[in-house]
């Protein structure tokens, strides 16, 4: 669907999903091409996208593949990636919503013992959940307390990705004796729990983002999906994969976007209007300022997407050390992915920018839709900057520092 194809797996690597990976590839181009026949009206509107969860629903998107909760952190990660890009690549708000479904719903894989994380996998997929929230650190945090009847989960979760639309949260709760961070799993239509939609961001309008409320609302055992604590005597390695594979789905849906942008920008350079500059004659689409844009923009995105292949490689690696996985190793799959995090970024940003020079005055038409594009890049970017990425690259280079635990 864009400039630069989705990672594709080796012909060698087993596959573990029922219907194969090139069955999900083609569910998630059918999904992607009917999503982008409406996606600039829909975006425009900015509705609470229940019609476009139904949309992954009924193509088994949200099921795709059940985490086996091995102590592997078994997924088929490399399948769940290249579905968000080609799903972001023509709805970048729907692309972050089942990104943010994949990390939460699948984080007890690498987070809790493997029995609780296959109850969780099984029945999330039976009943195809669709999750919503965040493990981000905020502030001041969601508290979990004990009472005569058990613990209780106190506070409000600022803005979070999904919750309008969720049939499960997973949030970022801090022990009120210990204050250890714990990932807590919370069913929404639980007592005590209300949650509020804000979507007043120019972008990423479809994401069913806002706010949630929790008044001493309830937690069991089972709820508390694992530790969350960024200390290496607390943190396994292989939990502190949770990291890298989180912030790989923010990469995958950046380059979607960035891919996304310059595919309807080339279609419309074949067929349609001819881009227009007010001193200078319509362009025809062998103008060689535009073709030179084109190329530099294809080699920036394919740059990002070789960089990506990388992190991915490395982090596959690490995902089957399992156990035996140390902290440098994971420290240079941290490391990789930062890089590509911030290559993805730039990608994104330039070519959602440039494409409207590519395009000219016409781009302005808020039916053709190129703009959101751009807001959707840019929204994500402000949530996620890469600035900070940058200096643990540099860190680690230079001093051999062990880049953060950071989640998206």
């Amino acid at each position: 669907m864009g400039v630069a194809p989705a990672p594709s797996r080796s012909p060698s690597e087993p596959d573990r999903t029922g219907n194969g990976r090139a069955h999900w590839l083609r569910v998630a181009r059918e999904t992607a091409d009917d999503l982008a026949t409406d996606a600039a009206a829909r975006e425009q509107a900015g509705k609470t996208p229940f019609d476009e969860v139904s949309r992954l629903r009924e193509a088994g998107l949200l099921a795709l593949p059940a985490p086996t909760g091995s102590e592997s952190g078994d997924a088929d990660w490399p399948t769940a990636y290249a579905v968000v890009r080609e799903i972001a690549a023509a709805d970048g708000a729907i692309g972050q919503l089942l990104g943010c479904h994949y990390f939460l719903s699948w984080s007890a894989c690498l987070l809790s013992e493997p029995a609780l994380a296959a109850r969780i996998g099984s029945r999330s997929a039976a009943e195809q959940w669709c999750w919503g929230g965040g493990l981000a650190p905020q502030e001041p945090p969601l508290r979990l307390s004990r009472t005569a009847h058990g613990r209780v989960l106190d506070g409000r979760q600022s803005y979070a990705t999904g919750v309008v639309v969720a049939d499960r949260l997973a949030v970022r709760a801090v022990r009120a004796d210990t204050g250890e961070p714990l990932a807590v799993v919370v069913d929404p239509a639980r007592h005590g729990v209300r949650v509020d939609g804000d979507a007043d961001a120019f972008g990423q309008r479809l994401t069913a983002g806002g706010s949630v409320e929790f008044d001493a609302v309830p937690v069991t055992g089972d709820d508390a999906l694992g530790s969350l604590s960024a200390d290496e005597d607390t943190l396994s390695p292989r939990a502190a994969l949770l990291s890298p594979v989180g912030r790989l789905l923010s990469v995958q849906l950046r380059l979607g976007i960035a891919e996304g942008v310059l595919a309807e920008a080339r279609e419309y350079s074949r067929i349609g209007d001819q881009p227009w500059h007010p001193d200078r004659p319509v362009d025809s689409p062998r103008d060689p300022q535009v073709l030179t844009t084109y190329g530099e923009l294809t080699v920036l995105t394919r740059s990002a997407s070789a960089l990506t292949d990388q992190a991915m490689a490395a982090l596959h690696g690490g995902l089957a050390r399992g156990t035996d996985l140390t902290y440098d190793e994971y420290a240079d799959i941290s490391a990789l992915v930062s890089m590509a995090e911030v290559a993805a970024s730039r990608a994104a940003q330039e070519s959602t920018a440039r494409a409207l020079d590519i395009v000219g005055a016409r781009s302005a038409s808020a039916r053709l839709g190129f703009d959101r594009f751009w807001r959707n890049a840019r929204t994500h970017t402000l949530y996620e900057p890469f600035a900070p990425r940058l200096r643990d690259v540099g860190d680690y280079y230079l001093n051999g520092a062990h880049p953060p635990f950071v989640l998206p």
